[in-house]
């Protein structure tokens, strides 16, 4: 038996009576009389007209593409309910533009090389890069190119014109520590993550201000990632410091939860002899008993905006920076 005949733009001109350059510009979203356009797609149906994207892209010199670059571990990944918030946010928005979404992972020297290769073949239209550090060689790559992307968060060396999106992070974070001091905290300390990152480096600044003259250098704990293990051991490292220690501030909820298990360890009751306050409002908050005060990361909105700003480069815009509201919610744990 042989395959159907596929129609084409010719078949669709010659049931609707028009030429095949007015198929042509309804097809590509030009002007025509609204008579013509009813004739077309009604001669659309007719026909059983599929419209060839990938030949149509190759023209336009465009994929309908987007990367989603996460430039965590791979068990960061799986364990940071944000990155997969800001992920699904992405996808809904680029699959409302009818753009593929392509999740690229970057957690070494030899994937950087795979996903610079990948960016520079032209396979993707834009970028949206999540967690890039300062002088990080995936952004180099990405301003060499001319690359629409949007960056969430806005590592310093950022081009000025690049769009990005997030959060206060300097600002929430002062607004915890200054609640924790409030209420009678005298010995507050912070498990800072992330410090090659404006997030990570944005946070410790807001504690830092909080607590102005009364700033202990010895009450950080500085740990590398957003994670439980981390929480853990930064809160091992901040009892030994200062066994009288009744507040903490937590980078991330995920590091929170840990550090409540240390802290559980060690017989200290929370919230009666140590505050803790998380970041995020992830699942990891809900899930800790006691449940975590936290700061709110709209992770999802996160992810929106990041694709329409990158929809919007790629449409030849050049939009602005977006920060998104950040409001602390207190519960159980301080």
């Amino acid at each position: 038996m042989q395959p159907q005949k596929r129609a084409t733009v010719h078949d669709v001109a010659a049931a609707a009576g028009v030429s095949r350059g007015t198929v042509s510009r309804v097809l590509n979203g030009g002007y025509v009389s609204a008579q013509s356009r009813a004739a077309i797609e009604a001669a659309i149906a007719d026909v059983g007209y599929v419209p060839n994207t990938a030949a149509r892209n190759l023209v336009r010199r465009r994929t309908q593409a987007v990367g989603f670059l996460t430039l965590e571990p791979h068990s960061l990944l799986l364990e940071d309910p944000n990155i997969g918030a800001i992920m699904l946010g992405a996808n809904e928005e680029l699959s409302i533009a009818d753009h593929q979404m392509v999740s690229l992972v970057v957690d070494s020297a030899r994937d950087t090389e795979r996903v610079a290769r990948y960016l520079s073949g032209g396979f993707v239209d834009g970028a949206i890069v999540v967690s890039a550090r300062t002088h990080d060689p995936i952004t180099r790559v990405i301003a060499a190119l001319g690359l629409p992307a949007t960056f969430v968060g806005h590592p310093p060396d950022l081009a000025r014109d690049t769009p990005w999106v997030g959060i206060d992070n300097a600002g929430s974070a002062r607004e915890v520590v200054t609640r924790l001091a409030a209420g009678g905290r005298r010995r507050i300390g912070m498990i800072a993550a992330a410090l090659d990152r404006d997030s990570g480096a944005d946070r410790l600044a807001g504690f830092r201000a909080a607590l102005s003259d009364r700033f202990d250098p010895a009450l950080v704990a500085e740990v590398p990632l957003y994670d439980y293990a981390s929480g853990v051991k930064g809160m091992r490292e901040l009892l030994t410091r200062e066994p009288a220690i009744d507040g903490v501030f937590a980078a991330s909820d995920a590091i929170a939860a840990g550090a409540l298990e240390a802290l559980r360890d060690a017989g200290r009751a929370v919230p009666g002899e140590v505050g803790l306050v998380g970041f995020d409002d992830s699942s990891w908050a809900l899930r800790a008993q006691p449940s975590l005060s936290t700061v709110h990361q709209p992770a999802r909105e996160v992810g929106a905006v990041a694709a329409d700003l990158v929809l919007r480069q790629i449409r030849g815009e050049h939009p602005q920076p977006v920060v998104l509201p950040s409001p602390v919610v207190w519960r159980d744990s301080a």
